[in-house]
């Protein structure tokens, strides 16, 4: 059984003032994903700015994460790399207890063509103990993989089992719907995208909004999902606007800053990123204004 359907959040990592990461914040964070219904969670994603924290570091979140759900939703966890034995050799020294499947993007930078990536991903899926899910998003990582390629390890690897498809290209993921094996999930990786990709079987999201508001928005997605595409759509536009001053000057930096004003965390990123600017942090003090007015969270 898939355990990745539903609504999944790509959680960001708290920093304190002084850039350390910071526990009390990711608890209350964790808290608040998992008590507002979110189906799973990701850690070590793109939002967690994990090429900015040091091995140790990393895993250390990581641990901190299944202890404190606790085995209450499945954890993916995010590794990545464009050097494939040395990935490989990660994985296997990976401790994958309490890990329920492992999301890994394509190479990034050396950009393979569509054969490396069929025998990059090939490998990982030989190597992983836990189901794998494919991440596409040809924006960061300068590649896309194709609709054929991602069918042919769907068919060819059974641990395979699902892909983040952050492409952008409606065409390209209705193609990988329409051709893919029954047993294989599509998974939106754009919030903005979520309710339209669901009318076109896709699955769920991983989402960056659900950090903040993740009663609604896994609400969205079950009604969604349940064919109650009024109650999904009323959700969907109420925070259409959110969505879009989020990513207005990159990712995880508009979640921060929503979460900071929130009262979760410290509005703390690592270089190379920064805050966003103080004109957009005042937009998002207004729409958190808004929210409260018409959803009282």
């Amino acid at each position: 059984m898939n355990k990745f359907i539903g609504t999944g959040v790509a959680l960001v990592t708290p920093f304190d003032i002084n850039g350390n990461v910071d526990y009390v914040a990711f608890s209350r964070l964790l808290a608040h994903v998992v008590d507002g219904g979110v189906d799973y969670v990701l850690v070590m994603g793109t939002t967690g700015e994990t090429p900015c924290l040091s091995a140790a570091e990393r895993r250390q979140v990581i641990d901190f994460a299944k202890k404190e759900i606790a085995g209450r939703v499945p954890i993916m966890v995010g590794m990545s790399g464009n050097n494939t034995s040395d990935l490989l050799e990660s994985i296997r020294n990976f401790d994958f207890s309490g890990i329920d499947g492992l999301l890994t993007a394509s190479p990034f930078y050396n950009k393979p063509v569509q054969n490396g990536l069929y025998a990059h991903f090939a490998h990982v899926a030989e190597v992983s103990p836990v189901p794998v899910i494919l991440y596409n998003i040809p924006g960061r990582t300068g590649v896309n993989i194709s609709p054929e390629t991602i069918c042919r390890l769907a068919c060819d690897f059974d641990n395979i089992v699902a892909v983040k498809e952050a492409s952008g290209s409606v065409d390209q993921i209705m193609r990988v719907v329409e051709n893919k094996p029954e047993r294989f999930t599509v998974i939106s990786g754009d919030d903005g995208l979520t309710l339209p990709l669901i009318a076109a079987g896709v699955k769920g999201v991983i989402s960056v909004i659900a950090n903040a508001f993740p009663r609604d928005w896994s609400s969205m997605v079950k009604a969604a999902l349940d064919g109650d595409f009024d109650s999904a759509r009323a959700i969907h536009y109420k925070y259409l606007r959110t969505v879009r001053m989020m990513f207005a000057e990159g990712n995880p930096a508009g979640v921060k800053a929503y979460l900071a004003q929130m009262g979760i965390m410290q509005n703390v990123l690592r270089l190379p990123l920064v805050n966003v600017s103080d004109d957009l942090y005042a937009k998002i003090a207004d729409d958190i204004e808004r929210l409260k007015k018409v959803s009282g969270f």
